[in-house]
């Protein structure tokens, strides 16, 4: 969605989106609802997709077909009375409204990280579409698809997903996918993308089974993303690959891992602990310490987009100072009084006109920022090495980079995890640079995220052979 003009890249946009939710019944505040945000200027559609759930409840989505985004989970979707509540915490927005007499209209205000903005949603008969010329179509009779549920009996939660299988008896490979950081659906989708549905139609094509799997709290499965670190959803991929293990059309010795991004960072944890794991696949991993990720991200996104030497080093002096707090300060309560202060000095040390657009909303900014990095996922992460668990992998990896990737750089990620493989005496890894494609591994000029959604390839086809003929030179029929 929207971000202010001048603030800067505090927190580095590896996070994905979520899951959509199915439309739901007519009646009451279930259904699809549209408006228009005049944001300096650009006029940028948003669309609440409404469920009915059980008891009166409500679930939803959020789109913004304007800037590809789409699946966006709904915190909160309330009716009472006819005041209306739509809480975003995945982009720091809320829409409080009013929902008039006849049901069709509410008029409301948009706030996001604290500027508000009017609103007025209309009720439509549906949402956003975004076909993208990859999307498998709906029926495809070359493979089974089913959907499925199974248990992460440590964690107490259910998780759901899809499987797809090759036609015939088996057994077949199989691969888990694991996504990006952040709240995603089975799917990955994002930009008005879907890349996991679409590696799951092109392996599955080939040969092997595949399965995707919903982020804790989205879609049907159970638990919460932002208070989970990557080693708690490390845990729901050892349950997925349990699950596996009890199908007759697998081969319990040919089960793989392929990550995206946080997954790649996911999957060499798993690998590096059990023998279940047969393979990895890793796309645009981390190989460096989690806040040198996020320096790095910031840099490069922030010369990309036009920034000044001067805003850089100031964005980079203003992550300094609240990362060290977040070391410094296990307590959350004490960690947030000290970040207040931190970022109104950053805002202070802003030119004049990001101050003033600031001006109004200093406070709800400020405390949006915080909530985002006292998360215990960005508190790990923040932390974290990926290379002792690469020096314990002992299966086959292929790690693939996007050369012109500025979330996760070839540049300074691709020679540290190569280097750690080599470290721990990993007789098979190959570690390339896809050129010309970025962190979602579509062929791109920039390889800014605002280009994302602009692509309408969702990953290069020469990204996809090349999974496929890597996993089945070493795990497909002899």
């Amino acid at each position: 969605m929207m971000r202010h003009r001048g603030v800067g890249w505090l927190v580095a946009a590896l996070a994905l989106l979520a899951i959509p939710a199915a439309a739901g019944e007519a009646g009451g505040l279930a259904g699809v609802w549209e408006g228009t945000l005049d944001a300096d200027g650009a006029a940028l559609r948003v669309v609440f997709t409404v469920s009915a759930a059980d008891g009166g409840a409500y679930s939803a989505t959020l789109a913004s077909p304007d800037q590809g985004a789409e699946g966006i989970q709904v915190r909160e979707a309330v009716l009472d009375g006819r005041a209306v509540r739509f809480s975003v915490p995945a982009v720091l927005g809320q829409f409080d409204g009013e929902l008039d007499d006849d049901g069709e209209h509410i008029a409301g205000v948009w706030t996001q990280a604290g500027r508000e903005l009017p609103l007025a949603l209309e009720r439509t008969a549906a949402g956003p579409v975004v076909v993208r010329p990859q999307d498998p179509p709906p029926m495809v009779s070359l493979y089974r698809s089913e959907m499925v549920t199974y248990q992460n009996a440590a964690a107490g939660i259910t998780l759901g997903g899809t499987i797809t299988t090759p036609n015939g008896d088996g057994p077949f490979p199989a691969v888990l996918l694991i996504s990006g950081s952040g709240p995603q659906d089975r799917n990955e989708t994002a930009y008005g993308h879907r890349p996991f549905l679409v590696l799951a139609d092109n392996l599955t094509k080939r040969g092997i089974a595949v399965l995707r799997v919903d982020d804790r709290g989205v879609g049907m499965s159970q638990g919460n993303v932002a208070q989970s670190t990557s080693r708690d959803l490390a845990d729901d991929v050892r349950a997925g690959v349990e699950f596996l293990r009890t199908r007759p059309e697998i081969d319990a010795r040919r089960i793989g891992l392929l990550g995206h991004s946080e997954g790649g960072l996911i999957a060499p944890m798993v690998a590096a602990e059990t023998e279940d794991v047969a393979f990895v696949v890793m796309l645009g991993p981390p190989g460096i310490v989690g806040e040198e990720v996020l320096y790095d991200q910031a840099r490069r996104i922030s010369e990309a987009s036009g920034e000044t030497p001067e805003g850089i080093e100031r964005g980079r002096r203003l992550q300094e100072a609240v990362f060290e707090v977040l070391k410094s300060e296990p307590d959350n309560a004490a960690a947030t009084e000290r970040l207040r202060a931190v970022l109104k000095q950053g805002v202070a040390e802003l030119p004049e006109a990001a101050q003033a657009e600031l001006a109004e909303s200093l406070d709800a900014f400020v405390d949006g920022q915080i909530r985002q990095v006292v998360t215990p996922w960005f508190r790990f992460f923040l932390a974290h090495d990926p290379a002792p668990a690469l020096e314990k992998v002992r299966c086959p990896v292929l790690a693939l980079f996007g050369g012109k990737d500025l979330q996760i750089s070839p540049e300074a990620n691709r020679a540290p995890l190569e280097a750690a493989l080599a470290r721990g005496g990993n007789a098979d890894h190959t570690v390339r640079t896809s050129d010309g494609v970025n962190h979602m591994f579509q062929t791109a000029t920039t390889g800014l995220p605002s280009e994302y959604p602009k692509i309408p390839e969702t990953i290069a086809p020469e990204v996809l052979g090349l999974i496929g003929d890597w996993i089945l030179e070493r795990f497909g029929p002899k």
